[in-house]
């Protein structure tokens, strides 16, 4: 029988935020060391020196003794949200809970990244507040999976006792959808008018109205076969408004130049097919399309999109790169 450190039945939003802390305290209890070294290189941007400092003769205002230890004092004020729903005005609010620390970070943790207009409002409005400070205050953002691959790579696979307690961490994550699954699945899209186009720049475009669930791979189909894969890097909707293309970022960071050229050359494209990409348009942006030869065996073409699992299609515990699943799925069929 398998014991669980964590705590699995809640229905509280905090309760998440409690098996955290009860996580990073294990490790502190564990080792101070690995603690330490866990929030300097991946919650605190600065040098932070949390450790005990010892110093010979240090002077002081009317003497001089023999020997001085200190240490630096830190705060983190920790904000959990389970659906991205963080609020500028709590955030701010949250800056007063710091006092004279020598370290000040407010952490915002959520399974997925804070959204990029919200983020980049609260970072501008935090710019400012610093100005008045004497030690300014640091947002750090983090998702649940890079809070647990931040800890696994501070603690060493042979320290068994804590490596138990943050598996167990990690499949609590996992069954709370703390770490979100899209990251396995490809959705296959047809793509047989566009494919030249969609592999030559690195994209996929499909109607902005049109739902869909998460996922992180693109799989082209055209002629029964999934012909490429690409791993999304963004997510972009995009419009062309009195001549003008405007564009608003769904996930990932700020649109590279090279990046909007392609999406301006699949508009101009498009012209050719018909397509009216005035209207808005979302756009995968993928590191790169990998050739592939999936083949459907059945008798029937996919009418729109199919979702795959490729952890289960390709039987691993941790995907491989993008162009190795196109060489695996090369010698598969569905």
């Amino acid at each position: 029988m398998q014991i669980h450190y964590f705590q699995r039945y809640h229905t509280k939003e905090n309760v998440d935020t409690s098996n955290v802390m009860l996580m990073l305290s294990r490790l502190y209890t564990f080792s101070s060391s690995k603690f330490f070294t866990f929030l300097k290189e991946f919650v605190f941007s600065n040098e932070m020196e949390p450790q005990l400092n010892f110093i010979l003769q240090e002077k002081s205002a009317r003497s001089i003794p023999d020997a001085v230890i200190s240490q630096s004092s830190f705060k983190i004020v920790v904000e959990t949200k389970l659906y991205n729903e963080f609020n500028l005005k709590q955030l701010v609010n949250h800056l007063q809970s710091f006092s004279t620390e020598d370290n000040k970070v407010l952490l915002t943790l959520d399974p997925r990244p804070m959204k990029k207009d919200l983020k980049d409002e609260f970072d501008f409005y935090l710019l400012s507040y610093n100005e008045k400070l004497d030690i300014p205050i640091v947002h750090c953002n983090m998702t649940f999976e890079g809070l647990v691959e931040g800890l696994k790579s501070v603690i060493d696979e042979r320290d068994y006792e804590i490596m138990d307690v943050l598996y167990d961490f990690e499949n609590y994550c996992f069954a709370e959808n703390l770490i979100p699954d899209d990251y396995k699945f490809m959705r296959a899209m047809t793509a047989g008018t566009t494919l030249k186009d969609n592999l030559e720049l690195n994209l996929y475009y499909d109607d902005a109205k049109r739902n869909f669930s998460k996922h992180a791979y693109i799989g082209l189909y055209s002629k029964k076969c999934i012909q490429a894969i690409g791993k999304i890097q963004k997510i972009i909707v995009v419009e062309i408004i009195d001549g003008e293309l405007q564009y608003k970022i769904e996930e990932g960071q700020e649109i590279m130049h090279e990046e909007l050229q392609n999406i301006k050359e699949a508009i101009l494209r498009s012209r050719k097919y018909g397509y009216d990409l005035a209207k808005p348009h979302r756009y995968f942006l993928v590191d790169e399309f990998y050739h592939t030869n999936f083949k459907k065996s059945t008798p029937y073409p996919i009418q729109r999109a199919k979702y795959f699992d490729l952890k289960d299609i390709l039987k691993c515990d941790e995907l491989p790169s993008t162009d190795k699943i196109a060489k695996t799925l090369n010698k598969l069929e569905w």
